[in-house]
């Protein structure tokens, strides 16, 4: 238990630690309100559950080991956040202040905050990643996948948390976070570290 509970400790602190999901999900709750907020951090903690399982059944390893697809997964982590970051930019110099979804149809419109989050998560190769070189320092060597799984989806949880907290936070204060001249600081700001993130991701490659 003291193990889980270091575990649980370390990944806490970790979770807090922003990333491309935190600027995300902030951007989101600004853009949209709460429940924007919510679908988004929705999206990214089934990305989490994803990742957490292939890496507690074996998959997460092969996949790293290949060269190939794990190239294709940095380069797609690549094109996807440059997409966030120019679209970002792009609506926060739009003069109506208009959302990055103010094309598609309403029904299309409910389920794009979802794909975000998971296509923010799923394709950074450094969630996987971490999830390798994580768990195993804290479960130890013959490890069965129900371990595995736990230790997995505590993370996922940890980082669910922090990002309920922070659309929590941000409806909060949405009385100032909406008004124009916040609301293209934050979309600004947020583009801007998409790319930053872009730029870092394809920088290692």
């Amino acid at each position: 238990m003291s193990q889980y509970l270091a575990f649980v400790a370390f990944a806490a602190m970790l979770a807090i630690a922003p990333g491309p999901d935190t600027f995300l999900t902030l951007r989101s709750t600004v853009a949209g309100g709460r429940r924007r907020g919510l679908l988004t951090s929705g999206g990214i903690f089934a990305a989490n559950v994803v990742q957490g399982t292939l890496v507690a059944c074996g998959l997460g390893a092969v996949l790293a080991r290949s060269e190939t697809v794990f190239t294709v997964i940095r380069w797609a982590g690549v094109a996807y956040l440059l997409y966030l970051g120019i679209t970002t930019l792009r609506a926060a110099l739009r003069r109506d202040a208009a959302g990055w979804d103010a094309g598609p149809t309403p029904a299309r419109r409910g389920w794009l905050p979802v794909w975000q989050g998971f296509l923010c998560n799923i394709t950074n190769p450094k969630v996987l990643a971490f999830n390798l070189a994580l768990l195993p320092q804290f479960v130890g060597p013959g490890a069965g996948v129900p371990v595995l799984l736990a230790y997995a989806l505590t993370l996922a949880v940890l980082g669910c948390v922090v990002l309920l907290a922070i659309v929590w936070a941000a409806d909060a204060a949405s009385s100032v976070l909406r008004r124009q001249r916040v609301r293209r600081a934050v979309e600004g700001s947020t583009g801007v570290v998409m790319l930053g993130f872009a730029g870092a991701l394809a920088a290692e490659a």
